[in-house]
């Protein structure tokens, strides 16, 4: 059985004297028990409402979605029992200290005693929430919030966790932390579903990605799969001793998928034989001295953006 199942999902909302909007505009969709599940779309594409349908927040106009075999409509308690949430909203009971949140957040869920507290010492030791511990939520930065609030997903033991841009405030090296626990729990055997923007953190965490936008279907598949929809995308990386004059210049004329140049560094993404290509950094390397060359295949980015460019798909 699988952890979730999507079918025909809508959800429309509507208000007088304004076209219906369709947030979610039939989307069908399996998700595998004990995977890292990405939902993937730009702003407005449907992600968070998908998320909130399945967390039983917000009821589906039409389709079915089951959370563990419990319909999220006529079950939505049992699905409650087994799930824990964190929201784009730092859901923290503000007048509580770091402390109590994570013990009361236990305690919801039938942890107590001992119990809870180990769990609280360990929690606040992997989110480095010592110095924090005994302040109140609401004089915490936003930061230190999304800290608490990912936290208590760790307090309990539910089968199901669902994140919707978990690592929002996070500094590097704490991010990098997260995702190793997230691993760790999925290797425990939890399903997670998470939502971000950084596609980095999918290529990295994710065993499924599915791309949406407008409420629909774009692209689905592990990363392999999803690479395979961007056959003949470079990415090239050059750093320069000196960036040479007019490069920028140069590759905007070959309209690429992606252009960023920072300092002397020039990062492209380009739909183009291999043999241009590499006949390009040819080019570039006889226009200034480089300290360093990468040619790869297309990134997570790469696809993306070509996706909702309507490109590959």
């Amino acid at each position: 059985m699988s952890a979730i199942s999507v079918t025909n999902l809508r959800k429309t909302y509507r208000k007088r004297g304004q076209d219906p909007v369709h947030a979610v505009d039939g989307l069908s969709f399996d998700v595998a028990r004990g995977s890292i599940f990405g939902l993937l779309g730009p702003n407005g594409a449907g992600k968070s409402t998908t998320l909130k349908v399945l967390t039983t927040i917000a009821a589906p106009t039409s389709g079915t979605a089951t959370v563990l075999g419990f319909d999220v409509v006529s079950h939505a308690l049992d699905v409650r029992k087994r799930i824990a949430v964190v929201t784009q909203d730092h859901a923290t009971e503000i007048f509580l200290t770091v402390r109590d949140n994570l013990l009361t957040f236990a305690r919801f869920h039938g942890i107590t005693g001992a119990d809870a507290r180990r769990r609280a010492d360990r929690v606040i030791e992997q989110f480095d929430l010592k110095s924090e511990a005994h302040r109140k939520a609401m004089d915490l930065s936003g930061g230190f919030k999304r800290r608490v609030q990912v936290g208590k997903m760790l307090m309990v033991d539910t089968p199901m966790l669902f994140l919707d841009e978990f690592s929002t405030g996070m500094d590097p090296i704490l991010k990098r932390s997260v995702m190793n626990l997230l691993r760790a729990e999925r290797d425990k055997g939890r399903t997670i579903v998470l939502t971000t923007q950084i596609l980095s953190e999918a290529e990295e965490l994710c065993d499924d990605i599915l791309i949406v936008n407008h409420g629909k279907q774009v692209a689905r598949g592990d990363l392999h799969t999803l690479k395979l929809l961007s056959r003949g995308v470079y990415e090239v990386s050059i750093t320069f001793e000196e960036l040479p004059p007019n490069v920028r210049e140069q590759l905007e004329a070959r309209h690429p998928l992606r252009l960023e140049i920072s300092g002397t560094t020039v990062d492209v993404a380009l739909r183009e034989p291999e043999t241009q290509v590499f006949a390009l950094v040819g080019e570039l390397l006889q226009r200034g001295r480089a300290l360093r060359v990468e040619v790869g295949g297309a990134s997570l980015e790469d696809i993306f953006v070509e996706l909702m460019n309507g490109g590959a798909a």
